[in-house]
């Protein structure tokens, strides 16, 4: 183990596998994030349970595969004394049960830098979150055959209806979630996301314009050029969210 001195201020963070150059290649990932603090670096499952009893660091990069004391083993035995775990490993068979046991994100090596940054990011949004003392938001689990993936609120642009199903539209990705629209509009921010019609949903800071169609009503326009209706029902309810002066949207 090698131990680092610590400010409180920082994302504490321990690095757990059972492979020095593993071990390497996140900690120098880990250095170009100045907000994030490497207070050790563990080589087993029994190791690791030590120092993060010893020094309750807010997040861990917990390895699967160890011997005598696996990742879920070392969850296994903190319990309630569980910081943020983000699982990375070689094997994509335990994707389900990392979810299961409560992981925000499970790394699969080998991952690309791009891979990387997206998983701590939604991890030091999470754990700000909570230090400031506001509720964390899960990311939504996709489940699709021989994968787990996590989306993260901040990453959708908009949501469409799919009878029993959602659509979750990440970028040019299309994600399916077995979730109905009226519970989905009561957990998003209410600040980030606006519903616009009975089958949309929005994120506001992806829209770009509202424009006037054919028929005189308004579609939305979002910054990645997708084209929606927006419903008599919800314009008010947008205009005010967008905080539009006077009682139509701008032509």
């Amino acid at each position: 183990m090698r131990d680092v001195s610590h400010s409180t201020n920082k994302i504490r963070t321990v690095v757990v596998d059972d492979e020095p150059l593993a071990r390497t290649n996140l900690t120098v990932l880990l250095r170009c994030h100045p907000e994030i603090e490497t207070v050790a670096e563990c080589g087993s499952g029994l190791e690791a349970l030590s120092v993060i009893r010893a020094s309750k660091p807010d997040l861990v990069f917990l390895d699967v595969q160890m011997p005598e004391c696996d990742g879920f083993d070392v969850i296994e035995r903190l319990g309630s004394d569980t910081p943020s775990i983000i699982f990375v490993t070689a094997y994509d068979s335990y994707a389900l049960r990392a979810f299961e046991v409560g992981a925000l994100d499970y790394l699969l090596k080998p991952f690309d830098n791009a891979r990387f940054e997206r998983t701590l990011e939604r991890a030091k949004e999470r754990i700000t979150l909570a230090k400031n003392g506001q509720p964390a938001k899960w990311p939504f689990v996709i489940k699709t055959a021989g994968q787990v993936c996590f989306v993260g609120a901040s990453e959708i642009d908009w949501i469409e209806a799919a009878d029993y199903y959602v659509s979750l539209h990440v970028g040019r990705k299309t994600h399916l979630l077995r979730r109905s629209m009226a519970e989905l509009e009561q957990e998003l921010d209410e600040n980030t996301f606006c519903r616009i019609h009975r089958s949309a949903i929005v994120k506001l800071d992806k829209v770009r314009r509202l424009e006037l169609n054919e028929s005189g009503e308004y579609d939305v326009l979002l910054t990645n050029g997708t084209r929606l209706r927006l419903s008599r029902r919800y314009r008010k309810e947008l205009q005010s969210r967008l905080r539009i002066p006077g009682s139509s949207p701008p032509t």
